[in-house]
Parts: structure tokens; C-alpha cells; sequence
């Protein structure tokens, strides 16, 4: 519904005759992660679910090579080993006695994140021939159609609550409406990988939001598990926040 405020005060059309393109962006970077996150979160902390969200990186890295839009170096391969030693540490080490259900959430968020990814390149050559806002808009009605049907199937079941319903708003407005649109309008003038490295902060105040306000544990497993990924999204972008300190030092007046 934001989304279609926008392209009304916009005067933008809905770009139909790009239904497959949008269709396929929609299922990797709104339904399938958004009905995978929703589902790890009855298993784990908010806190696990924001620093497995990092993992993208690394498959949007691997996409964006494959489709011409980035290259694999071996920093960026050491990157993933990081990653991937980070997500083990905070399955095996975090504050979460490991079980099966546990494990099976781990893996959905990753596959989530790997939905990220993969739609990063698809989304870079989408920006080229339709307008950001109608990306956004079109994308979450498609993925709108396709979680329907099991949203009516579980309707029956479901517990409304104003809490949740005023959660279900913030993010509907704020992150899948107006920071989504923004998100693609970065995207037409950087690569892939480096429209996503504001993933970075994810984790941060993903962590930081379940300690204060859930009250959620913060183990050593979580803390140099999610160390190790943070420093795979790193060597994997190419991102160092000292780089500009360390420039201006050296500079010569």
C-alpha cells in the first residue's frame, strides 16, 4: 500500500509487461525470505536471525560473478570461509542449546540470505530498464499474490495482537516501502555487492535491539561467530571503514 501511494504521488505506471522479471525478484527478495525469516523466528533469537542475514554477501557475490557484475578474488574466497566458520560457531556456541528445529532455522535464514543474493544481480539489470520505484511496487504485489494463499490457509490459527500488528506496519511501511525504494535507487549507481553492504549494520543493531528489548543472551559463540561474519562481509565488499582515516593521515599537505 506504500508502495502504491508512491507510484501514485509519482505518477508512475506499473510496469506489467516486466511481470516475469518482477515475478522472479519478488520470490528471491521478498517472499521466500521474508516466509523464511518469519518461520526461523519461532526457533531462534532476533539476534541469530540478524547475523545470519550477513550471509547474503557471500551469495550475492557468487551471483553477481556468474551474471558479469562483480569478480571472485581470493580475499572474497577467504571471505566465505570466514562466513561460513562464523555461522558455525554461532550455531554450535550460541546462547541456544543446538537441536534439530534450531538447526533447521540456521538453514532457512541462510537460505533466505542466499534468496538475497541471488536477486542482487537480477535486481542490478532490472534498475537499468525500469524506473526503482516501480521495482518496489511491482515485486511486493507479485509477492503479495504468491504468500497469499497460505496466509488465508493459516488465517484461522493466527493471533492478532496490536503489537504485532503495529510491527507488521513499521515494517511494511518503513523497511519494505520507503528504505526498499531507496535501496534500488543506490543500486543504479553501484555494483551489486556494494549495494548490499549496508547488511553490515543489520547484525549490529539486530543484536543489539534483542538484548535491550527481548532480553536476549548474548553468548561468546554469538559474539566471535558473528565477529567472523561481519569480517567475511568485509573482505567480501571491500569495505574498511578506516580506509578514509588512514587515507587523510598519510595524505601530503
Amino acid at each position: 500500500m506504500t508502495l502504491a501511494v508512491l507510484m501514485r504521488l509519482l505518477r508512475q505506471r506499473w510496469a506489467w509487461r516486466q511481470w516475469r522479471t518482477l515475478a522472479v525478484i519478488g520470490a528471491l527478495s521478498v517472499a521466500m525470505p521474508f516466509l523464511l525469516f518469519a518461520w526461523a523466528g519461532l526457533q531462534l533469537p532476533a539476534g541469530y536471525s540478524a547475523l545470519l542475514n550477513s550471509t547474503a554477501v557471500i551469495f550475492g557475490m557468487f551471483a553477481s560473478a556468474r551474471m558479469g557484475e562483480d569478480t571472485i578474488t581470493l580475499k572474497k574466497l577467504l571471505g566465505c570461509a570466514c562466513g561460513f566458520a562464523g555461522v558455525a560457531l554461532i550455531v554450535s556456541l550460541g546462547p541456544v542449546e543446538p537441536s534439530f528445529k534450531v538447526v533447521m532455522a540456521v538453514l532457512a535464514c541462510v537460505t533466505a540470505s542466499a534468496c538475497y543474493g541471488l536477486s542482487a544481480p537480477i535486481t542490478k539489470r532490472a534498475v537499468g530498464e525500469m524506473q526503482p520505484v516501480q521495482i518496489a511496487a511491482g515485486i511486493h504485489a507479485l509477492s503479495l499474490l504468491m504468500v497469499l494463499p497460505g496466509a488465508a490457509y493459516t488465517l484461522p490459527s493466527a493471533h492478532f495482537s496490536w503489537t504485532a500488528l503495529a510491527a507488521v506496519a513499521a515494517m511494511g511501511i518503513v523497511t519494505s516501502g520507503l528504505a526498499y525504494w531507496a535501496h534500488l535507487r543506490i543500486l543504479r549507481h553501484v555494483t551489486p555487492v556494494a549495494a548490499m553492504s549496508p547488511i553490515f549494520m543489520v547484525p549490529v543493531f539486530g543484536v543489539l535491539w534483542g538484548h535491550l528489548f527481548l532480553g536476549e543472551e548474548l553468548g561468546h559463540g554469538l559474539l566471535v561467530g558473528g565477529s567472523l561474519v561481519l569480517l567475511a562481509s568485509a573482505l567480501i565488499t571491500g569495505f574498511n571503514p578506516l580506509q578514509r582515516w588512514l587515507d587523510l593521515a598519510n595524505a601530503k599537505p
